[in-house]
């Protein structure tokens, strides 16, 4: 009889709804990978405390836009990483995986060296170093032991600072939207088949919700007066769902509120087309087939640092895989209900401009999964061949 395999521990990170998302998929990989013999520990939101593990304290406080709220939180975010590197001493799990989260993520690491130098250091999402800070590709290879990139293009300006690099692919990509069901959705909240609808989704941030929703408002209100059928549905993640039902209290036009992640994607393949925050959420509908456009504001002072910054006309990630402008983006001064509202009438009231936008997209996913003859390998297998 063998022997059974030996149960490995692993510390995870995921500080904001995207990555949770990561991590509760990243778990299920493990685990299968694993046999079961897994465990895991760290910090995480609803995802990841559902796929099992024990939060050590609630994420939420964590995930903030902007330089001012950044330097508003810095004492908490060096505390809460101080504490994660001594649960990795505590613990001495076999590795620890920081996803996304630069920030935390960076202080973290530096934190379990200290305490913990024997823990193997593993980076999941690649800081987008080829848009902004290219310096943080040295900063990390002097911080961590690997890195997994959602993106075949990230490796390389890793691997030229001295970090391994694993290209894992994006699981947004990969993931099944099978259980997601548009004609189901439209039914469940009376919204009739041939009807014009509009997703609206403001982001997974307080700040986000706090400088969107107002523009997002008077978009939906200008296209509720030029399409009178247009039904309104908003899309609220689990972070900040009391603040978007506070903010749609003031809104003029009904709307419709929809909450968790399978009524989410049903709602993106029921839409007509999308209005959204920048984020994972715009892969989401392109791969869902909903045209969107994309609104994004900051605090003053984390835009004029951006500008200054940025490395590519874009912020949406389906724009920069095409190098071009595959979704229009709305950011800070030019975020407003009338632009917006400009710019997503034609995809509600012309189906041949609506269908050419959907083949766009469909391009630009292509180039974002690497082209021909790139292929990702599987993050669990990658996990455990760099632990071997």
């Amino acid at each position: 009889m063998s022997a059974p395999p030996p149960r490995r521990l692993f510390l995870l990170t995921a500080t904001e709804a995207s990555a949770d998302t990561l991590g509760a998929e990243l778990m299920a990989a493990l685990r299968a990978r694993g046999n079961g013999a897994v465990d895991f520990v760290g910090v995480g939101g609803a995802q990841m405390t559902a796929a099992g593990l024990s939060s050590l304290f609630d994420p939420a406080d964590l995930a903030v836009v902007g330089a001012f709220n950044a330097l508003a939180i810095y004492p908490q975010v060096l505390r809460r990483a101080h504490e994660v590197a001594e649960l990795a001493a505590r613990t001495g799990p076999d590795a620890a995986i920081l996803i996304d989260a630069w920030g935390f993520s960076l202080r973290v690491a530096r934190g379990i060296r200290r305490l913990a130098p024997e823990v193997m250091l593993i980076k999941y999402v690649a800081p987008q170093v080829w848009a902004t800070r290219p310096g943080r590709a040295k900063t990390l290879a002097k911080t961590v032991d690997h890195l997994l990139t959602l993106h075949a293009f990230d490796a390389r300006y890793f691997e030229r600072e001295g970090l391994a690099a694993t290209f894992v692919g994006n699981p947004v990509l990969a993931r099944d939207l099978g259980a997601a069901d548009g004609p189901a959705f439209r039914a469940a909240h009376a919204i009739a088949p041939d009807a014009p609808m509009l997703l609206i989704l403001p982001g997974s941030r307080r700040g986000e919700v706090e400088r969107l929703m107002a523009p997002f408002r008077e978009a939906a209100r200008n296209l509720k007066s030029l399409v009178p059928s247009l039904e309104l549905v908003v899309a609220a993640a689990d972070t900040v769902e009391a603040e978007v039902r506070a903010a749609l209290r003031a809104w003029p036009c009904p709307v419709k509120i929809t909450t968790g992640e399978r009524d989410r994607l049903s709602a993106m393949k029921a839409a007509t087309a999308a209005l959204a925050c920048s984020g994972t959420v715009t892969t989401e509908l392109a791969l869902c087939g909903c045209p969107f456009v994309v609104g994004y504001k900051v605090d003053p002072l984390t835009y004029q640092i951006a500008k200054r910054l940025l490395r590519t006309p874009w912020i949406t990630l389906l724009n920069v895989a095409a190098n071009d402008t595959v979704a229009p983006e709305f950011l800070q001064a030019a975020c407003t209900g009338e632009r917006l509202a400009e710019a997503l009438a034609p995809l509600l009231l012309d189906a041949g401009i609506r269908a050419e936008r959907l083949a766009r997209q469909e391009r630009a996913l292509d180039a974002m999964r690497g082209g021909a003859g790139v292929s990702a390998t599987p993050i669990a297998e990658a996990v455990f061949r760099i632990m071997a």
